[in-house]
C-alpha cells in the first residue's frame, strides 16, 4: 500500500509541474538537469566559505572513551553539544571515525582524528543546516587539504557524488585544526539523488583495522566475490551493511555476476560503474575497486532494483595514496602514472567486476568511451585556478593547524609537485597538477584510448524520427527508456540505407523511429562506433540524456550542452541550494535566467 501511495504522490506531482513550467516557459518541462543537486552556494558545503564548527563534550574524558570505543564499539556515540555561526545544537552523538587517517595520528599521540557526527541520534529530527550527518576527515595525507574536493568536483559530471569543502574545528575550545567535510552517503543522499530513500545501502569496505591491537578477526575483501553460499553471514566482514534490509539482494547480484554475468545489469547500472572507473583511472585514485585496493565505494539499490556505485573517501586521488610505489622513480611501468588502465581484466585477480567488465567488447569500448570523455573535459587551468582560490581562503587556518603532517611550504607547493616526506621510506606524494601531467600523457598513448571514436552531432527529432549526422562509423544506435528511474536504457538501431525513416540513403544522416512512441516522454542518446571505438552523444550518457515528449514534440537536449548553471538563488537575490515547493531563481552563464517552482 505505500508504494501505490508514493506512485500516487508521483503522478499528482508530475501534474502539478506541468502546470507551473507550462507557465514559466514555452517548453512542455525544463530539463532535468543533475549537477544542479550539486549547487549549495550557502549551504553547509559551500565551497566559498570556511566555517568554524565548535565542539564541546559533556564528559571531559571523552578521548579516551572515544579512543577506546573505536577498537571495541566502533558505533557507539557519546553526546557533545556543536555551535557553528549563530546554530547551537544539543544532543548531538559523536564518535572517531576513519582507518588510517585515526590510526597514524593516534598511534603517534596527535589528537587530530576524523570525526563522524549524528545530529538527529538522541533527538529525531534534529538536523544542521538540513544534514543529519556531518562527517570531518582531517587529510592526514593531504599535503593540499584539495584533493578530496578536487576529486569530488570532477567525478559530480558524471555520477552521484558526496559533497565537499573545508571546515575548522574546534574541540573543548582547543582549535584541531583544519578538516575536510565530506557529505554522508544516507538516506538523505539517497532521497536527493535517486528520489528514494528505502533501498538497501551498502559501505563496500573491509571491517579489519589498519592499527589493530585488540585481536580482532581480519577484515574480509569487498570484490564482490561469490564466498560460496548465500549465508549472509560470511559476508559480514567485507560489506558494511547500513540499511535495515537487503543482504539478500546485494547477495542475489553478486551471484549474478559471478555466475550469469551477462544478466547482470538486471541487478547493477553497469554503465554507472564505468563512469565510477573511468574517474577513478584518469585522476589517479588508485585506492578503490579497479585501483590498488580494493574498497572506497558504496552500493544503493534504487526503486527500480537495480544497485548504483557510488564513490566514496576520494582522499587518495591524485597519486596520493602510499601503495608501494616510489614515485620518483623514472617514468616507466613501476611508476603510479603508468597504472594499466584496464587493470583487473585477468580473471585470477580476484575481481570479478573488472574481469567481467573489461574483457566484454561493449563494456570495453563503452567504458573507454567515458576515459576519453573524462579526459577531453578536464580543464587544468580550471583546476588550478580553483586551488588557488581555496588555498588562498584557507591559508591562515592551515598555517595554524597545530597538528597538521605537513608544512605551510608543502601545502603549496604539493599542488603542482610531486612530495617526499621523511618518514615514509623514500615513498612520496603525487601532485595534483604533477599527477595529471604525468598521467594524461600516457592514457593518451594507449592503443585503445587514442583510437580514433565516430563523430555524433545534429541530433534531432521531427516526425517522431530521431536523426543525426554521424561520420567515422560502422554502426550507430539509440538508447532508449521511459523509465521513471532513468534507467533499463534499451538499443534500437539506427539506419542510413533510406528505410527505417532515414531520407535518403548512405548521406551520413542515421536515423530511425523514435521508439515508445505512444509514451509521453522518451529519454534517451545516442551511440556510434567503428572497428576501433565508441562515442555517445550527450558524451555524459547515461547520467545525461535528451527528452523528447511526444505529446508536443518538444526536444530538450541536455542543460549543460547548452548552457552552465552557475548558482541558484530565492527570490530575494540570496544564494541557496536546490529546494522543492520553493521559488527558485536559476542564474546561468550565458546571461540568462529561469525562474523554477518544483511542486513535491
Amino acid at each position: 500500500m505505500r508504494i501505490v501511495i508514493r506512485h500516487i504522490k508521483k503522478i499528482i506531482a508530475c501534474s502539478l509541474l506541468l502546470i507551473v513550467s507550462a507557465s514559466l516557459s514555452s517548453q512542455t518541462l525544463f530539463n532535468y538537469d543533475p549537477q544542479v543537486l550539486y549547487d549549495n552556494a550557502g549551504g553547509i558545503y559551500d565551497k566559498d566559505s570556511l566555517r568554524t564548527l565548535y565542539v564541546n563534550f559533556h564528559d571531559p574524558n571523552y578521548h579516551l572513551i572515544l579512543q577506546n570505543s573505536f577498537f571495541t564499539n566502533p558505533k557507539y556515540r557519546i553526546p557533545a553539544s556543536i555551535t557553528l555561526g549563530d546554530i547551537i545544537i544539543d544532543s548531538v552523538g559523536v564518535r572517531y571515525k576513519g582507518n588510517s587517517t585515526f590510526c597514524i595520528p593516534n598511534d603517534n599521540g596527535v589528537p587530530k582524528v576524523p570525526y563522524n557526527l549524528d545530529m538527529n541520534y538522541w533527538i529525531s529530527g534534529q538536523q544542521l543546516m538540513g544534514y543529519n550527518k556531518l562527517k570531518l576527515a582531517n587529510a592526514w595525507m593531504d599535503a593540499t587539504f584539495q584533493k578530496e574536493y578536487i576529486a569530488s568536483k570532477i567525478y559530480k559530471k558524471y555520477l552521484p557524488t558526496p559533497e565537499v569543502n573545508l571546515m575548522k574545528l574546534n574541540v573543548q575550545g582547543n582549535y584541531l585544526g583544519m578538516y575536510v567535510n565530506t557529505e554522508s552517503i544516507n538516506k538523505q543522499f539517497a532521497k536527493k539523488h535517486f528520489d528514494y530513500d528505502d533501498g538497501a545501502l551498502f559501505k563496500c569496505d573491509a571491517s579489519g583495522m589498519f592499527c589493530d591491537t585488540t585481536g580482532t578477526p581480519p577484515g574480509g575483501y569487498p570484490g564482490l566475490m561469490w564466498y560460496g553460499s548465500s549465508d549472509s553471514t560470511l559476508y559480514y566482514s567485507s560489506y558494511d551493511r547500513k540499511s535495515n534490509h537487503g543482504w539478500k539482494e546485494f547477495i542475489d547480484m553478486i551471484y549474478a555476476l559471478n555466475f550469469t554475468p551477462n544478466n547482470l545489469d538486471s541487478f547493477l547500472n553497469i554503465d554507472r560503474v564505468l563512469w565510477a572507473f573511468a574517474v577513478n583511472t584518469v585522476i589517479g585514485n588508485f585506492d578503490t575497486y579497479n585501483g590498488y585496493y580494493v574498497h572506497n565505494y558504496y552500493m544503493y539499490q534504487a526503486e527500480d532494483g537495480i544497485f548504483q556505485m557510488i564513490p566514496w573517501d576520494l582522499s587518495q586521488s591524485f597519486i596520493n595514496a602510499l601503495l608501494g610505489w616510489d614515485i620518483f622513480t623514472p617514468m616507466g611501468p613501476n611508476h603510479p602514472a603508468h597504472y594499466d588502465p584496464y587493470y583487473g581484466a585477468d580473471p585470477t585477480l580476484g575481481r570479478p567486476l573488472t574481469a567481467y567488465l573489461f574483457n566484454n567488447a561493449e563494456h570495453r569500448r563503452r567504458y573507454t568511451a567515458h576515459l576519453r570523455t573524462v579526459i577531453n573535459e578536464l580543464d587544468t587551468n580550471q583546476i588550478r585556478n580553483e586551488v588557488q582560490s581555496m588555498q588562498a581562503m584557507a591559508y591562515n587556518a592551515v598555517n595554524s593547524d597545530p597538528h597538521k603532517l605537513f608544512s605551510i611550504s608543502d601545502f603549496t607547493s604539493n599542488v603542482e609537485q610531486d612530495l617526499s616526506f621523511f618518514g615514509w621510506g623514500g615513498y612520496g606524494f603525487g601532485g595534483i597538477m604533477s599527477s595529471l601531467r604525468n598521467r594524461i600523457p600516457f592514457l593518451l598513448s594507449h592503443p585503445e584510448i587514442s583510437a580514433n571514436p565516430p563523430n555524433i552531432y545534429n541530433v534531432e527529432v521531427n516526425g517522431g524520427v530521431v536523426t543525426a549526422n554521424v561520420n567515422n562509423e560502422s554502426y550507430a544506435s539509440i538508447m532508449a527508456t521511459v523509465s521513471e528511474y532513468n534507467s533499463k536504457f534499451q538499443e534500437f538501431s539506427m539506419y542510413d540505407d533510406g528505410t527505417n525513416g532515414d531520407a535518403i540513403a548512405n548521406d551520413g544522416v542515421y536515423s530511425c523511429y523514435m521508439p515508445f512512441s505512444s509514451s509521453p516522454l522518451v529519454k534517451f542518446y545516442l551511440t556510434a562506433r567503428n572497428s576501433q571505438a565508441m562515442v555517445l552523444s550527450p558524451k555524459r550518457a547515461e547520467y545525461e540524456f535528451y527528452k523528447y515528449y511526444a505529446i508536443s514534440e518538444t526536444f530538450d537536449k541536455p542543460l549543460s550542452n547548452k548552457k552552465e548553471l552557475l548558482y541558484i538563488t530565492d527570490l530575494l537575490g540570496k544564494k541557496c541550494g536546490f529546494k522543492e515547493n520553493t521559488p527558485l531563481m536559476y542564474i546561468y552563464g550565458d546571461g540568462s535566467v529561469e525562474k523554477k517552482f518544483i511542486i513535491k
